[in-house]
């Protein structure tokens, strides 16, 4: 499924006070390590994503993958677009990088998804309706700040 397809989820962003190239190498190593975690491997298996292992190029390019994603466009220091699939939702995250001055930045991380069918809709009740979502793209995000810091 394209990208610009699928249905806008919503977008949460954090000013980081470091440089770009910075904010960049935080995003690469903290989507690596938290999504690379047996237990995310375990589960993308379960749900039947597309990409179950981490493969390709490091840091993360077009073509690289980990545990529920693949990197299908990335422009270090400005933005890398992530897509996904699996039985119950096809999926991507657009991380944009912004520029506010010298050592600031701002990331955004945009989210779109699709749940098709009964048992997507049920899903998108237990990921996205139960907050859970949210809390999980505010963990991130705030990783990231500390690892690019």
């Amino acid at each position: 499924m394209q990208i610009a397809s699928l249905p806008y989820l919503d977008e949460h962003a954090t000013v980081i006070p470091s440089e770009t190239d910075d904010v960049w190498r935080g995003l690469s190593e903290t989507l690596d390590r938290s999504f690379s975690r047996p237990g995310v491997a375990v589960y993308t298996r379960l749900v039947g994503c597309a990409d179950c292992a981490a493969s390709g190029p490091r840091p993360l390019a077009e073509g690289s993958t980990f545990p529920g994603w693949r990197v299908v466009s990335a422009v270090p220091g400005r933005e890398l677009v992530l897509q996904g699939c699996h039985r119950f939702s096809s999926y991507a995250l657009i991380f944009r990088i912004e520029h506010l001055g010298p050592g600031r930045s701002r990331l955004r991380a945009e989210s779109r998804a699709a749940f098709p069918g009964l048992a997507g809709g049920l899903y998108r009740r237990l990921v996205v309706g139960t907050g859970g979502h949210v809390v999980g793209m505010r963990r991130l995000l705030s990783t990231i700040r500390r690892r690019s810091v």
